[in-house]
């Protein structure tokens, strides 16, 4: 099935749900108007669905190929790579000066989605050019800045990210790739990384790689990592391509999904190290590399809504074509299958985690966007923190879900979801990936609970928890059947996140593996409450807006469901949270 982007659902859910409205009510973003978003939005989609969504098998079927060093895309790649480089969608929210547009990061957000929507092997490689802008306009030197930003800025250049080694994933500390000064004031940098996405490809002329590695004199683990710019070919001094950097593809890997992505393993100094720049200071790479992280978790939390997305446009259509059985009330013939209340469950499940986690993703670029642009710095550090507080949450529970749906959309299909010419399997290989790169969802569960939770001392959570209860409150006062048990059921997630929050914090000082064990049942119980007010939000705006093709009916209903079926979890997470560590840590027997 081809790809539709859900243009006004994602219109509606950044100006309700987000809080995009009230920001640009406000100011925020300058002059930016409500029909220029709408207008960036649409056409965003009208490319996602005529240029990148048809590639998006043919990617799947023919991978890429690799001989000799050389990585070749699949067919078509090149070509549409171009067209979306050349439209401007690279630089949509880069800064002004170095050629961008500087628009808001959650209408770069709402784009993202629709580029993974329609292919993710796409849509993946642009993500870490955009967060290798971040982290050089936040830490590059103004030499370097002037040399490579415009052409990363305007996607003339790709860019990577560069921290994993054979023995160092999850664990960055243990990295052992070596830079050397040179004379000159560059490094000589060597050693090997792995799974590096785009590493090589003909997509661009030049490949901008952000490494990590460790000087002769650093200190031991993650304080002693420096930033390094090596670019695929050097440059000369009037800013044309140069000689060929001593940095080479060794190899790309054949994987489970993304196979249109190239995934390589680097080699770096097989001619006595390849020439790299210091971005920022020596030994403080893991800040520099935090920047570029941060952005690519949640346009990765984006993946995880935009695969949800798509498999639940494709679960419904098959469920409206499909006839099996007989529906309660239909006296003869075959009925869909959309008719039948176990499809339709399911198909309900899918449709509101997808929204919920869009919701939760935009939010989390919002606060990114306050972080930056408001206009007093105590405003600043409240939502920098917000937006500290909602990125683990983001990028674990949307990439979580990105394969809970995608499973779902299998089942939809029954025994066409596992045959790959449907298209459904695709995603659900697709999907997988998400919950493990730019940070497992297991460390992102622990960097919410260690150290977000006690961020401002606690006050952040509290007052996100806060918000929460008056949703809640305005659920309640809107006293609409439609709701039918969504406040009090909304209520119960709220308060359960609130006792567990509250025995997190105190856990900490008193029994760090007790709060380690109950971190991935905690992070779900944040998600659940914080998307069912959201989806209630959108429930509410839409209800104020009736009759302005706001679907108050259907938001009312989702958010109803979201809360009766899937909220209701929250108690039982509450528990394990708080009961259950035991059962983990005391368990080794079992394990041996």
């Amino acid at each position: 099935m081809t790809y539709q982007a859900p243009v006004a659902d994602i219109v509606f859910a950044l100006k309700n749900a987000a809080g995009f409205g009230p920001a640009l009510a406000e100011g925020l973003y300058g002059e930016l108007a409500d029909d220029v978003v709408e207008a960036v939005l649409a056409e965003a989609g009208k490319f996602a669905n005529d240029i990148l969504s048809p590639l998006n098998a043919i990617g799947d079927r023919d991978g890429t190929r690799f001989k000799d060093g050389v990585v070749a895309t699949a067919p078509g790649w090149k070509e549409a790579y171009r067209a979306w480089a050349q439209a401007g969608w690279n630089a949509l929210a880069a800064p002004a000066q170095w050629g961008g547009q500087d628009l808001p990061h959650a209408l770069n957000a709402a784009c993202i989605e629709m580029w993974n929507s329609a292919a993710m092997a796409f849509g993946l490689g642009p993500v870490l050019t955009m967060a290798a802008v971040d982290a050089l306009a936040a830490h590059g030197s103004d030499e370097l800045k002037r040399a490579y930003l415009p052409k990363l800025v305007s996607g003339e250049w790709m860019g990577t990210m560069q921290l994993t080694e054979p023995q160092a994933g999850s664990d960055v500390g243990a990295l052992r790739t070596k830079a050397e000064r040179a004379a000159d004031g560059s490094y000589r940098i060597t050693g090997q990384k792995i799974f590096i996405t785009y590493g090589e490809h003909d997509l661009t002329d030049n490949i901008i790689h952000m490494v990590l590695a460790r000087l002769p004199d650093a200190p031991p683990g993650t304080k002693g990592i420096s930033l390094f710019l090596i670019p695929k070919f050097l440059l000369n001094a009037d800013g044309s391509l140069g000689q060929r950097n001593d940095a080479r593809a060794h190899s790309i890997e054949h994987k489970l999904g993304i196979h249109a992505s190239p995934t390589c393993t680097m080699v770096y100094g097989d001619h006595g190290g390849a020439t790299g720049f210091l971005v920022g200071e020596e030994n403080r790479g893991m800040a520099c590399m935090f920047t570029m992280m941060n952005q690519a978790r949640l346009s990765v939390a984006l993946q995880g809504v935009a695969i949800a997305e798509r498999a639940t446009q494709q679960a419904l259509a098959y469920a409206r074509e499909r006839k099996q059985g007989r529906a309660t009330g239909v006296e003869s013939g075959s009925s869909p299958i959309i008719a039948h209340p176990d499809v339709k469950r399911m198909l309900l499940t899918m449709r509101a985690l997808t929204r919920a986690a869009r919701a939760l993703c935009y939010a989390t670029a919002v606060a990114l966007d306050r972080a930056q642009r408001s206009p007093d710095e105590a405003a600043r550090k409240a939502a920098h923190e917000r937006a500290s507080l909602l990125t683990p949450v983001a990028k674990a529970f949307s990439t979580d879900i990105g394969s809970e749906v995608a499973s779902l959309g299998v089942q939809v299909h029954g025994g066409m979801g596992y045959i790959e010419e449907t298209g459904a399997a695709q995603h659900y290989r697709d999907a997988r990936i998400a919950a493990i790169y730019e940070g497992t969802n297991g460390i992102q569960a622990i960097d919410l609970a260690t150290r977000k939770l006690p961020l401002a001392g606690g006050a952040t959570v509290t007052a996100y928890i806060g918000e929460l209860k008056r949703t809640v409150e305005a659920v309640n006062a809107a006293n609409d059947a439609a709701f039918g048990w969504t406040g009090v059921r909304l209520q119960d997630a709220v308060d359960a996140l609130e006792r567990a929050t509250h025995w997190l914090l105190g856990s900490q000082r008193n029994d760090v593996d007790a709060a380690l064990a109950g971190a991935t049942p905690y992070l779900r119980l944040f998600a659940l409450a914080a998307g069912g007010a959201l989806l209630a939000e959108e429930a509410l705006a839409a209800m104020r807006l009736a009759g302005n093709g706001a679907d108050a009916a259907g938001r009312t209903a989702i958010a109803r469901f979201f809360a009766e079926n899937l909220a209701v979890q929250a108690a039982s997470l509450e528990r394990t949270v708080v009961e259950a560590a035991d059962s983990v840590n005391d368990a080794n027997a079992a394990l041996a």
